[in-house]
């Protein structure tokens, strides 16, 4: 069974949020692989301990999707500030006799340094070209996490666990493995809180990240991250600001300063995303939403609305607003140039992450999100069956059928891009719906 077969069956995707198949990121091949573990979500720390606990698994995991694409060169980016990570991954490599092929490369901690374009521009001096992939410049991005579920596959192990970080404003900041499928509310029951019903929670990053209407959910082989604050936190008052809302005040107050162009990570790679130029089709009342294809182009890091804009608007918003109504006509934005070099100010106009952090008022939840062993003892768990970019899963077994853990339970429909879901414990399966697939757990069977 050839690496991309094995990779497929296990079920791996892209840990860092996006979720996608990574047995079809690895079709074509690269010159370049890649291993993003710049991690630049404020107060996540779950890329950083990976490294650091599974460095050997991480590098071969890594090291053998390399290969398979006969990628002549493999990057690690990992920040500067992680220094005993970088000397510890650096010994791993020479240790392991890949020095010749693999090298750890330092990152300047900013944001967003993790996002896929501008991380290929800060290890190969290469840009990304507008509405296009890694792979278009002879790159291929993966994760620390989906490296080590890489490794995990080739002995056998499809993907049944992630690594969450619980931070913000909670007794107890931690980073924990947990099976998927596991309720959220168990994951945040573990950060020292009896009520949380004056807080609110992020899903993900601080900044990309979206507020749960309810925790009610259960963890996908995507979560990253939950952030805790108090409901009258900056963050959260600015993150509920809905699209409607956001769009009217757009429309009021927007005085063109430019300055969420000015700072836009892929403005600043050369691409033509200018959101002050969708703000003022806002102000304008401009229908023709044609012209406003550069939404488009918009990555939603959030840095235009969260930082750069100095009366608090929400361009961010009003791009995702023109991509939705985008979408509704069914018109994608087309190129007209391929080649592009990074604007001249780029230098000057990175955003550091301290800043970042100060910016949306989360200095003092900064701290360690030490790796925890927790042991999960769930009575069921709900396992989504479109946990990926792609067609969701079709179950492959019945209720009543008892499953034990790494089993698969639903597969990729044929000719789709998806995922194989296989059960995080061993249970019997109480459940199948259009979504997930519920399975009662061990003792409680």
């Amino acid at each position: 069974m050839d690496l991309l077969t094995i990779i497929k069956d296990a079920g791996v995707i892209g840990a860092g949020g996006a979720g996608f198949p990574t047995h079809a990121k690895l079709t074509s091949k690269a010159e370049y692989i890649l291993l993003n573990g710049a991690e630049c979500e404020p107060l996540l720390r779950v890329d950083q301990q990976l490294m650091e606990q599974f460095p050997d698994e991480i590098i071969k995991g890594m090291e053998a999707a390399g290969r398979y694409i006969e990628a002549r060169k493999a990057i690690i980016g990992i920040k500067g500030k992680h220094k005993e990570v970088i000397v510890l991954m650096r010994e791993r490599i020479a240790a392991l006799g890949l020095t010749d092929y693999m090298e750890v490369m330092e990152l300047r901690d900013i944001y967003p340094a993790g996002d896929e374009q501008v991380l290929v521009h800060e290890l190969t001096q290469r840009i990304v070209p507008e509405a296009s992939i890694p792979l278009k410049v002879g790159c291929v991005v993966i994760n620390s996490e989906t490296a080590l579920n890489i490794f995990k596959a080739m002995a056998g192990n499809p993907v049944t666990e992630t690594y969450i970080t619980i931070a913000g404003d909670i007794p107890r900041r931690m980073t924990v493995k947990v099976p998927v499928g596991i309720s959220i509310r168990d994951v945040l029951g573990q950060c020292g809180m009896e009520n949380i019903d004056d807080y609110a929670v992020i899903d993900g990053g601080p900044m990309m990240g979206s507020i749960m209407n309810n925790v009610d959910g259960y963890v996908t082989k995507k979560s990253k991250g939950y952030v805790l604050l108090k409901k009258d936190h900056f963050l959260i008052r600015k993150k509920s600001v809905s699209l409607d809302r956001a769009r009217i005040i757009g429309k009021t107050a927007c005085e063109q300063c430019r300055m969420c162009t000015d700072l836009c990570p892929r403005y600043l790679l050369g691409h033509n995303m200018q959101p002050h130029k969708v703000m003022r089709a806002l102000s304008y009342n401009l229908e023709d939403v044609l012209e406003q294809q550069i939404a488009q182009l918009c990555c939603e890091c959030n840095a235009c609305e969260l930082f750069s804009c100095p009366v608090g608007l929400h361009p961010k918003s009003v791009n995702v607003f023109y991509k939705q109504k985008l979408a509704e006509q069914g018109i994608k934005y087309q190129p007209i140039q391929m080649d592009f070099q990074a604007r001249s100010a780029r230098e000057y106009r990175l955003i550091p992450s301290k800043r970042l952090v100060i910016r949306i008022g989360l200095t003092a939840f900064d701290k360690p999100a030490p790796l925890t062993q927790i042991e999960f003892r769930p009575e069921y768990i709900q396992i989504a069956l479109r946990q990926h970019i792609g067609a969701p899963a079709l179950p492959v077994v019945t209720i009543g059928e008892q499953v034990k853990t790494g089993q698969l339970i639903a597969k990729i429909p044929d000719n789709s891009l998806g995922a194989t879901v296989h059960s995080s414990l061993n249970g019997t399966v109480i459940e199948i719906n259009d979504n997930s697939i519920v399975i009662k757990v061990g003792s409680y069977v």
